[in-house]
């Protein structure tokens, strides 16, 4: 009896055993999201926040909070709305707000399950706006508060709050003929989330019209049904007919559209749209077809008239973000551009002649965060004190920085409507994710939301290093490392590079990863590698635009330098190294596969691109120009031409119905490697989406990892 308490007591006092990350473990985990979704009054003095579905008011100056209401509650009083009869292929990137406040902070404005709804936040409950069998798309409260706008089908409409009247807006809209509707390429490529605007004033809206009906149709078919039923999808491929675009004004009360003269629109791409303050103008940013011109117009709302205010050129390409904002005060604007070679803020005046750089420095302005016009201070996110971090900083009309952000790592965040608070979600390597309310001076105020540390407390989550190395040339590379579970100093390990190698991502970050299938091969014995090549963002234009015009030579050069590095760390196993990407990444493996085949022994191609014809117009040429234009730079940037080449093993992952890269390139490739008598293995799943998900992904992980099982240890 002594004895069984001494050690009952012992083992009271041992650490308790964590448990292995298996594919179970991410089978059943929950999706992991970032900053939590939060929307400042307008006068900046109250934050609603959207946590598990729970819709919150929080108070900064009395650090108070409370729960409204469920959203839930208003998706179960929602009008049924009927299955589409013809599959709809809109892109994951339109953007809708779910919540609006009113001019006056007290209501607020949402959209749950098709319908519209008014939530009072001070008397307690809600008001249905819409109850009806259709969706009202893109809901937008006008400024004043007096009107909804939506979109029914293909066209624009306004409801009177006061009265309920609905006003038809547009009448001419088709499934080709897109009133204040995006077509799919453009939320995709431009980043552009919405296809209409209120001016100030709520007198009038500027809408964009989508004319796609010379763009080809991509004839998906789903084929789980009795019978196979065709779902075309517009997709247009690069050098193929754009939609046509032009702008609108139609004022909120009904009648005519008046359309803004831009000059030459066909094949010109409209990229962004903005009301000038006093509602009198429209500013325009218009892209040529290849984006390497911009031009911005100034368009007089009641003429259509235009004049160009401004424009830029690049030996490569424009990169478009949103950080572009005109000016009350001077009637001047705050925009980015990587005229000097990194991504900065610049002032141009009324005039736009006179231009003056705001931020300077070999590091990268991220995010253009908060303009202060009184205080004459902008509020930016950059990469200043790292490529891997993202900081928050102030500056002022003097130049001098402050950086108000003190935690290592990744921050995203939210600046209120005067600047006298912001929410602050950030996480590091090491630290998962946090979101803080601060203040100006970036004091803390409350915790927004905690840190979720079960996974950490539950599971083995093996650390992850970053890796810093210089190339051949002296170019100074990032990377990521995880070692395999047991790591012994002298053993010799199978690795697994990770790719993704494309423009506009950076993988390799200080930021929180947790519970990944990284850590699965990690815990099966495989190290881990990632790193981010030439071509890849974050790091200044000349180091992304090194792919211009010519896809994988560069990207597969850096790799085959990080593969060196890798090895020599002394304890990996040249012999048996394996890469896995998805898209861009499932490309570079390929890449990788058929022109290194000695490199690597076994490669996992995810959803990959293998012939540039076949993806879409705005990215495609926007680093490559046309296939008629630049024939060879397609022909030997495309994988399907090097299927002979293959000497490793190989699997293919498609799903049938992806709306992005098409399975086309899949089944192309696969026809390729069969002529060159090339054995790979294949995993094809059915659903409408660029990434595997549920019951799926959880087949898919097991197939691959008992892939590099099989052929790398």
């Amino acid at each position: 009896m002594l004895r069984f308490s001494f050690v009952f007591l012992v083992a009271l006092a041992l650490p308790a055993q964590k448990k292995p990350v298996t594919l179970e473990t991410l089978a059943s985990q929950a999706p992991s999201f970032g900053a939590p979704s939060a929307l400042w009054s307008p006068d900046g003095k109250r934050l609603a926040l959207v946590q598990s579905g729970m819709l919150e008011i929080i108070d900064p100056a009395t650090r108070s909070r409370r729960t409204v209401l469920s959203l839930s509650a208003l998706r179960a009083a929602a009008t049924p709305v009927p299955a589409a009869e013809a599959f709809g292929w809109e892109n994951r990137r339109v953007s809708e707000q779910s919540l609006q406040w009113t001019p006056d902070g007290k209501r607020m404005i949402a959209s749950q399950g098709g319908d519209v709804f008014l939530i009072h936040l001070e008397a307690g409950g809600f008001q249905q706006l819409t109850a009806t069998a259709f969706a009202e798309r893109d809901p937008k409260l006008s400024p004043d508060g007096t009107r909804l706008a939506y979109r029914k089908d293909h066209d624009l409409y306004v409801m009177d709050l006061a009265t309920r009247r609905i006003t038809r807006l547009t009448s001419d809209g088709s499934s080709t003929l897109l009133n204040a509707e995006l077509d799919w390429v453009y939320p995709e490529e431009l980043d552009l989330g919405t296809a209409y605007w209120w001016s100030p004033d709520s007198k009038s809206l500027a809408y964009l019209q989508f004319d796609i009906s010379r763009e080809m149709v991509h004839p998906h078919i789903d084929m789980l049904g009795v019978f196979a039923k065709l779902e075309p999808q517009r997709f247009p491929k690069a050098g193929t007919p754009n939609a046509d675009v032009r702008l609108g004004v139609v004022s909120a009360a009904g009648g005519a559209t008046l359309w803004m003269d831009l000059g030459e629109t066909r094949d010109r791409l409209l990229a962004r749209v903005n009301w000038s303050p006093d509602s009198r103008g429209l500013v325009v940013h218009r892209l040529n077809r290849v984006q390497n011109e911009l031009h911005i117009f100034v368009a007089e709302a009641a003429t259509g008239r235009s004049q160009i205010a401004m424009e830029e050129k690049d030996a490569a390409w424009i990169n478009i973000r949103n950080d572009f904002a005109l000016l009350r005060r001077t009637e001047g604007a705050v925009f980015g551009s990587e005229r000097d070679g990194y991504r900065h803020l610049y002032m141009v005046g009324k005039n736009a002649k006179q231009v003056r750089p705001i931020t300077q420095g070999d590091f990268e302005v991220t995010d253009l965060a908060h303009l202060d016009e009184e205080g004459e201070r902008v509020w930016f996110v950059s990469t200043e004190q790292s490529p891997l971090e993202r900081h928050l900083y102030t500056i002022g009309r003097d130049g001098a920085r402050r950086r108000l952000t003190k935690e290592k790592g990744t921050h995203q965040v939210q600046v209120s409507p005067t600047g006298e608070y912001w929410i602050d979600t950030f996480s590091s390597i090491d630290e998962p994710s946090r979101t803080l309310l601060r203040d100006a001076a970036g004091n803390a105020v409350m915790t927004l939301r905690e840190p979720n540390r079960k996974a950490q407390s539950e599971y083995e989550i093996l650390p992850t290093e970053l890796v810093s190395f210089k190339g051949a040339d002296g170019t100074l590379f990032y990377a990521r490392l995880v070692k395999p579970k047991g790591f012994a100093p002298g053993k010799k390990y199978p690795a697994i590079v990770m790719v993704y190698g494309g423009p506009h991502a950076q993988n390799v970050r200080d930021t929180y990863a947790g519970i990944s299938w990284d850590q699965v091969l990690a815990q099966r014995g495989f190290v881990i590698w990632q790193m981010d090549n030439r071509g890849t963002a974050g790091r200044g234009h000349a180091f992304e635009a090194a792919v211009n015009r010519r896809f994988g030579k560069q990207e597969l050069a850096d790799q085959l330098e990080g593969v060196k590095h890798l090895v020599s760390l002394g304890f990996v196993d040249q012999s048996r190294l394996g890469i896995h990407g998805w898209s861009y990444g499932g490309y570079m493996t390929l890449t990788a596969m058929l022109h290194a085949p000695r490199v690597f022994r076994a490669g996992i191609s995810g959803a990959p691109v293998t012939d540039w014809r076949h993806y879409d117009t705005i990215y495609t040429e926007r680093y490559m120009g046309t296939p008629q234009d630049n024939p060879e730079g397609y022909k030997q940037s495309s994988p399907v031409h090097f299927a002979s080449h293959l000497e490793g093993k190989l699997m293919l992952v498609h799903n049938y119905g992806d709306d992005n890269v098409l399975y086309q390139h899949n089944l192309q490739m696969q026809v390729e490697l069969q002529k060159a008598g090339k054995q790979f293995d294949l995993l094809v799943y059915p659903q409408k989406s660029h990434g595997v998900s549920g019951a799926y992904a959880k087949h898919m992980r097991e197939a691959m990892t008992s892939f590099f099982e099989r052929h790398l240890q």
